[in-house]
């Protein structure tokens, strides 16, 4: 879809539920892996669409938090989803409404640009996801000439979102390559086993070992990585951290020059040289020809105990959790469709990109600091202080 076309479409996350298989609580504020679901499908929802409405019948103003328009079912009683589509077609002025519910995390980021093309491809005024197996019903493109269909619907006492789509021509859209993006959340053990699987696919894609976070910032060249760090390091250091820095070279570099004690014993024949003073120490080592530096063995080299963070920059390929800085202006790709361990994008496009992660403001580093101090040092204080007690 382009710019345009997603003018046409206004958002939905449908969290008016009674939740009685959670035990009664209000699921889009119940947390998986210390973020409210509503978080999640926010997260992803939001770049699809024009602007995004939330339907909850409680909790309004905690949902309101989110800077979304909230709305109730028009009627009583908790009548399921349709009486939140319902609502959202009446509170919509856009042409087509996209929906799907609060408990299902793993939206797909290209949810509403399949369903979309679905739509204009067969004709239809619906179309509904279907995952391979079975139709998911509440993941649908609805245009608002179905309101007054569906209003009636609801008047007659019709509750049933099939029986009520079955009036109408429907375009299914496959979405079988990403069966997992439907999932929902129905139990308490269904977040337990999601946030485990989650905690699981962490720990393989970041497998470094290292005993404090460590973060990477990658970017094509020209981006300025090495810009935003030096404005990055004074912030991180106000907040109390002690960080680390690595940085990959592309090229043959040198830190000491002929004349120097180090310099000379170096290419006298030393394959490492270590200099120290009261004030700081270095060791230089020769990296055999035609050898990528190890981002492993660069991080044993620190010490790591008075560390809180290291950061890396550059190392692209390295299997660590990166930010990605983008300057749409440079015409170079994002680096985040082909590179699964970035969690973050911070670019200075006009509008946010359509992606499924944080988007921060590449041109406000205390932005980018306050997400790093939340989801990591933040995170290892509160699992430390779990540990304790």
């Amino acid at each position: 879809m382009n710019k345009t076309e997603k003018t046409r479409v206004t958002g939905l996350v449908l969290a008016g539920g009674q939740a009685r298989r959670m035990g009664g609580i209000d699921k889009g504020l119940t947390e998986l892996a210390g973020r409210p679901l509503i978080e999640w499908v926010l997260e992803v929802l939001s770049p699809q669409t024009q602007t995004v409405i939330i339907n909850a019948n409680r909790s309004q103003a905690t949902y309101a938090e989110y800077g979304c328009r909230v709305i109730a079912d028009r009627t009583t009683g908790f009548c399921g989803p349709l009486a939140g589509i319902a609502a959202g077609l009446a509170a919509s002025n856009t042409d087509y409404l996209v929906t799907c519910p609060c408990d299902s995390p793993l939206l797909p980021a290209n949810l509403v640009t399949r369903l979309y093309q679905g739509l204009q491809k067969d004709r239809t005024e619906l179309a509904v996801a279907h995952n391979g197996e079975r139709l998911q019903p509440v993941f649908a493109l609805l245009s608002r000439e179905l309101t007054d269909s569906l209003e009636a619907y609801l008047e007659t006492g019709g509750r049933k979102i099939d029986r009520w789509y079955e009036q109408h021509p429907m375009s299914v859209v496959d979405f079988s390559d990403c069966p997992e993006a439907f999932m929902n959340i129905n139990t308490p053990d269904d977040m337990a086993a999601l946030a485990t699987k989650l905690s699981r696919q962490d720990s393989e894609a970041w497998s470094l070992h290292a005993a404090v976070p460590v973060l990477g910032f990658a970017a094509c060249s020209g981006t300025g990585k090495t810009t935003l760090l030096v404005k990055l390091l004074p912030l991180l250091k106000a907040r109390g951290l002690r960080v680390g820095m690595i940085k990959h070279a592309h090229h043959n570099f040198e830190i000491d020059y002929p004349g120097k004690d180090s310099y000379e014993l170096r290419h006298a024949g030393a394959c490492q040289v270590l200099v120290g003073s009261p004030r700081r120490w270095a060791i230089i080592t020769e990296t055999p020809a035609g050898h990528e530096p190890d981002l492993q063995a660069c991080l044993d080299r620190l010490d790591q105990d008075s560390l809180d963070l290291v950061l890396v920059e550059g190392f692209k390929p390295g299997d660590i959790p990166k930010i990605e800085l983008y300057r749409p202006a440079l015409g170079k790709p994002l680096l985040y469709d082909h590179d699964k361990s970035i969690i973050a994008v911070a670019h200075n496009a006009p509008r946010q990109l359509a992606i499924a992660c944080t988007q921060l403001d590449l041109d406000k580093p205390e932005q980018i600091a306050a997400f790093i101090v939340d989801r990591y040092i933040r995170a290892a204080d509160n699992r430390a202080g779990t540990a304790q007690e």
